[in-house]
């Protein structure tokens, strides 16, 4: 199957109680972003995830990270995020949906092109 002309990206929506939604963005450049904020690399934060030991603060960051890459993204205007409007979201919806949101928009970008079988058709059975 062919990939979208957008690249390697992964987004996510979390809906606050109210309505409102806060969209994350993530790509190649802001994953850089996050292994920087973190000082961890996003290969070892993908490997805490699967094995529980990330916390709420690598979380917290990940989607400050993921809601100022989609502002950019959008040219929204308004506020820029900080850290505690990333907390302020979290506080609304809880630790477990802004982190299925955050970890399904940076496995978007880790996992881009692994679908393609180099050329050959992919196995059905698979």
């Amino acid at each position: 199957m062919p990939q979208p002309a957008t690249g390697a990206r992964g987004e996510g929506i979390i809906v606050l109680p109210d309505g409102e939604q806060v969209r994350v963005l993530f790509t190649n450049r802001a994953l850089v972003e996050a292994e920087r904020a973190l000082g961890k690399s996003i290969l070892a934060l993908a490997q805490g995830f699967g094995d529980g030991i990330v916390g709420i603060g690598d979380v917290a960051q990940l989607l400050l990270v993921g809601m100022q890459a989609s502002r950019r993204d959008e040219r929204a205007g308004g506020p820029i995020p900080n850290l505690a409007s990333a907390y302020d979201v979290m506080d609304q919806v809880g630790f477990a949906k802004v982190a299925e949101a955050v970890i399904g928009a940076v496995a978007g970008v880790l996992s881009y092109g692994q679908d393609d079988a180099g050329g050959e058709d992919p196995d059905p059975n698979a």
